[in-house]
């Protein structure tokens, strides 16, 4: 009786090696539909398993199943929100033509070999496209206003990825990586290999990076990260030190450039408003170059560069201003609307400040302890909680109409009066160092070598204007305040740049046509060579002291006794 198990079990293997053969035969089978493969399936594997009625009744069954739980009408919520047709009789959008580019590369030189193979093209090796790559369209409206298209129409969530952002984000990080080696081996400041390797990179150069704005938005989180760093070290002792000349000086600063442009405008015939408006852009200095300059150079804890740190932060404060009254020089709204801005932007700062130091005293230290509780085995938690606490001050800075930078720096503020300052500086130092690589480079995408090559005998010209009367400027305010002409001297020089914020001014500028045509494009070009020169710039400043050592403007040993100072406030 001992083989009749056996039987049974060759007689299911066969059944199941069966099934199999039909199971593959059927798939294989071109000619047959889908529907009848399924119920095929299903009823080869209801007959060999049980007695049944033959219809496929389970499988029917199944289906009936599906079809009642995902019916065709089902969507994901949120999936079907903006569907074309309801959103246009909605009247929520206005329909127009637009014209779609996909980033698929049409080769009209390609060739093929005898065997039918594509004949091998040089350019390839170096071509970032993807012949079966589901890569990104871009559209085009009939004001040249381009759209990338990054959500495509889906029944069901899934998980969209944007191949597009991942190569350029690779094709940056690599980039700087390389630069920043290159420009440290020569012995020259890092801040030039990042700024290079981004204008080569760019449209301007080789055009590896096509869609800057996706680029660009991620490498927005460099200023963050790096003003929070500041925030960190620049504890309210210092700030009281520097404040009269950080905030006093700044504004004085601001208002002097404007007066010295608007009269500039008006003698050589231009309009007032064009005037005003290219001081507020010369008043801009670049808050991501000149500290990653401090700070590598260990000068950020020094009197020139709390003094430095302290006028970019109030210059931070006052771009929200300025865009107020950007409307007002350009005729779109009048005076009274324009001074009503700015002051409910200042009411708006006042109370954000307000409420950031009632939360340093009462909520900031319990949270940073908990974390600290929470972290002993690992930092993990501790560094997230960080970087989100920042992230959420700038937001809730940036929806005020204030600036994503404030609240950044006013995040580090507020737990730098805490005993967790030092740790969580260490846990954020690595973030920032990163996307403050990534920042700076997205910012020399910006800058068209070819054009500043082209046009650098009047571009040089005015960069030379801008970092003397900015240098004078700044160095005379900075003396009148009772610093040292030494330490004067130095402030001056580190603001003479314009920064990346006038791009931004540039461009509000010139979409309410407050400038246009020549203008626009001068100022474009001095902004970007300003930027590339201002590393140079810094690297003079020893050879500086030494001329005004030499000229007997100071003694070397001049400015001590205010270095001594804000030593003796930092140890204290």
């Amino acid at each position: 009786m001992g083989w009749i198990p056996a039987t049974r079990k060759d007689c299911g293997v066969l059944i199941f090696i069966s099934l199999i053969i039909s199971l593959c035969l059927d798939v294989t089978h071109s000619a047959r539909s889908k529907q009848d493969i399924r119920e095929r399936f299903y009823g080869n594997l209801i007959n060999t398993s049980a007695a049944g009625d033959g219809d496929g009744s389970i499988a029917k069954m199944f289906d009936r199943v599906l079809e009642k739980e995902f019916s065709e009408n089902d969507s994901p919520e949120g999936a079907g929100e903006s569907s074309f047709n309801s959103t246009v009789a909605d009247k929520q959008a206005e329909l127009e033509t637009v014209a779609k580019i996909t980033h698929e590369k049409t080769k009209m030189n390609d060739t093929k070999e005898a065997n039918g193979t594509k004949a091998f093209q040089f350019q390839d090796v170096f071509s970032l496209e993807k012949e079966d790559s589901d890569d990104m369209t871009t559209l085009i409206d009939k004001k040249d206003n381009v759209f990338v298209m990054s959500n495509k129409k889906s029944k069901y969530p899934v998980l969209q990825v944007d191949f597009r952002l991942i190569s350029d984000l690779v094709v940056v990080i690599v980039s700087a990586a390389i630069g920043g080696i290159i420009f440290s081996c020569l012995g020259q400041p890092v801040i030039v290999g990042y700024l290079l390797a981004g204008s080569i990179i760019g449209p301007g150069g080789l055009k590896f990076i096509s869609e800057m704005v996706q680029v660009e938005t991620v490498a927005q989180f460099g200023v963050v990260f790096l003003l929070f760093a500041l925030g960190l070290e620049f504890s309210l002792s210092k700030l009281k030190v520097v404040g009269p000349v950080a905030v006093l000086g700044g504004l004085l600063q601001i208002v002097i450039l404007i007066f010295l442009s608007g009269i500039t405008a008006v003698l050589c015939g231009a309009r007032l408003s064009e005037g005003v408006f290219v001081g507020c852009f010369m008043s801009m200095s670049s808050t991501a170059v000149v500290v990653k300059f401090l700070v590598e150079r260990n000068s950020n804890n020094a009197l020139h560069g709390q003094v430095t740190i302290g006028t970019l932060i109030f210059q931070d404060c006052a771009v929200g201003l300025l865009f107020a009254l950007l409307p007002v020089l350009g005729g779109n709204s009048g005076i009274l609307r324009g001074m009503l801005s700015m002051g409910k932007l200042l009411l708006t700062l006042s109370i954000y400040l307000a409420v950031a130091s009632v939360l340093t005293w009462l909520f900031v230290p319990r949270l940073l302890k908990l974390m600290m509780q929470l972290s002993s085995q690992t930092n993990e938690l501790y560094q997230l909680a960080a970087v989100a606490f920042c992230l959420m001050s700038a937001w809730c800075s940036d929806k005020l109409g204030l600036s994503l930078e404030l609240g950044s720096f006013v995040a580090g503020v507020m737990i730098s009066t805490t005993e967790f300052a030092q740790h969580t500086l260490d846990q954020v130092e690595p973030i920032r160092n990163f996307f403050a690589a990534l920042f700076l480079s997205s910012i020399g995408m910006l800058i068209h070598v070819h054009f500043l090559w082209t046009h650098v005998d009047i571009l040089l010209a005015s960069v030379i204007v801008v970092v003397v009367v900015k240098t004078t400027v700044a160095a005379v305010i900075t003396k009148a305040f009772g610093y040292s002409i030494r330490t004067s001297l130095i402030v001056g020089v580190l603001l003479a740049q314009i920064g990346e914020f006038a791009f931004v001014l540039l461009g509000r500028a010139s979409n309410i046509h407050l400038i246009e045509g020549k203008m626009y494009l001068l100022l474009l070009g001095t902004t970007a060579l300003s930027l590339v020169t201002t590393p140079v710039l810094f690297k003079l400043i020893p050879a500086l002291m030494h001329l005004g050592v030499f000229m007997r403007w100071f003694s070397s040993d001049t400015g001590t006794n205010n270095e001594e100072k804000i030593s003796i406030v930092r140890n204290g």
